[in-house]
């Protein structure tokens, strides 16, 4: 199950190479150092070459496994070939029968286990937000998964206060959900869409 690069009008998602790892840390970890990702905060250089590696091996060894492909991917200029962003997918683990229209009455007493989900994220350069990128780079991610993959339902999360995450949750048409409760913080707003 690897994921082979996606085009689109202007961008190519492909697979990250030890030569992004300058263009790979100046995004994560300095140009987004104040972003939450979920994470305990920006990575040194080393660390993130580390990650980088551990990144570029499980796209083989999930693939050997007949595991889905999660993992980051680079979001590339194709004009210019540069790395502007990353996304992927995600196995996203959370208590999602907390939200509104995942429970019914009968499941009210095991709404805060956590259950999977197939996650969606993404992540572009502050020089590059705001100017729908992020948005078809997912767009690509989602026509595979549901196409190729045959999934049924791809989720993404986020906090109140991140707007254009949210933002590019509605134009993916995700229907959007609100956790009614504090915990996680991560998991406040929830975007759903379904495979039709």
């Amino acid at each position: 199950m690897r994921i082979p690069p996606l085009e689109t009008e202007r961008l190519v998602i492909r697979p990250f190479l030890m030569d992004d790892l300058d263009a790979i840390h100046q995004l994560l970890d300095i140009d987004l150092i104040t972003a939450d990702f979920g994470t305990e905060g920006a990575n040194t250089r080393q660390e993130r070459e580390q990650w980088l590696r551990w990144t570029i091996l499980s796209y083989e060894e999930l693939a050997k496994l007949y595991q889905p492909p999660y993992g980051d991917r680079a979001v590339v200029l194709k004009q210019t070939q540069q790395v502007i962003g990353a996304c992927g997918f995600v196995p996203s683990y959370g208590p999602f029968g907390q939200l509104p229209t995942m429970h019914s009455a009968a499941q009210v007493r095991d709404m805060h286990f956590n259950s999977p989900e197939f996650g969606l994220f993404y992540a572009l350069s502050p020089a590059y937000q705001r100017q729908g990128y992020a948005t078809e780079a997912a767009k690509a991610l989602i026509d595979y998964a549901f196409t190729q993959l045959n999934l049924q339902r791809i989720v993404a999360t986020t906090t109140y206060e991140n707007t254009a995450s949210i933002g590019v949750m509605r134009n993916l048409g995700m229907r959007i959900e609100k956790n009614p409760y504090p915990d996680p913080p991560w998991f406040q707003v929830v975007g759903m869409l379904e495979n039709k």
